[in-house]
């Protein structure tokens, strides 16, 4: 990790431990999506199963969004994008940084979510439980990389709370249905779940390249 990387990933991180309205607004959005998905279905046995893997990504997908949009929105303020467009490394750092800050949020919310979601859905994984450690990493990963980029490509615009699922969903489409098939098998049982593991991989590399390739011409933007 280079300096330039690496103050920028301090900042957010003491920012959010100050405020912590990210990590707070998240938590509270996706125990709301768990709770009423699991009111309106009522999921006992296989059902459970079937569809947890679903409502675990979906809950994600949704919270995420309001911390995606509160990393450049605090930019904004007191001139800080202005000021980092000016700094002499590379954009791309910056980028980097504002990933690791949210893939480290979500993956914070996603823990303490986890006894939650497994108590309200009366879970027995049947599948092999050890890899959800490789898809839900993946799937979050594809979410805040790709979220990241449009939040920032957004954040000048008027509606972009509205503007970014609009942008983000239809892209991380692909993404989020590896990463629900994946979680399904893993919890079913019912097939290894590999090939779709490798598909968040392939798509994991491929957008953050985009990404990073494009995030300067996205800064400097007027």
């Amino acid at each position: 990790m280079t300096r330039a990387l690496w103050t920028h990933l301090v900042k957010d991180l003491r920012i959010e431990w100050r405020s912590r309205e990210a990590i707070n607004s998240m938590l509270f959005f996706a125990l709301l999506v768990v709770v009423l998905f699991s009111l309106a279905f009522d999921p006992r046995g296989a059902f459970a199963r079937d569809i947890a893997g679903g409502v675990l990504c979906v809950a994600t997908m949704f919270a995420s969004v309001s911390a995606l949009n509160q990393a450049w929105a605090r930019e904004i303020r007191h001139q800080v994008l202005d000021a980092q467009r000016m700094a002499p490394s590379p954009g791309a750092e910056l980028f980097l940084a504002k990933v690791l800050a949210n893939f480290l949020f979500v993956t914070i919310v996603q823990v303490l979510l986890a006894p939650v979601f497994l108590v309200m859905y009366n879970l027995n994984v049947v599948g092999q439980p050890w890899k959800l450690a490789l898809v839900l990493p993946l799937g979050t990963w594809a979410l805040v990389a790709n979220g990241t980029f449009f939040a920032a490509l957004s954040i000048r615009t008027r509606n972009r709370e509205l503007l970014l699922p609009l942008i983000l969903f239809p892209i991380f489409m692909p993404a989020l249905l590896a990463m629900v098939v994946a979680t399904g098998y893993i919890f079913t049982g019912e097939s290894d779940p590999s090939l779709w593991i490798k598909m968040l991989a392939g798509y994991d590399i491929i957008f953050t390249t985009v990404c990073l390739l494009l995030f300067d011409v996205v800064l400097h933007a007027e």
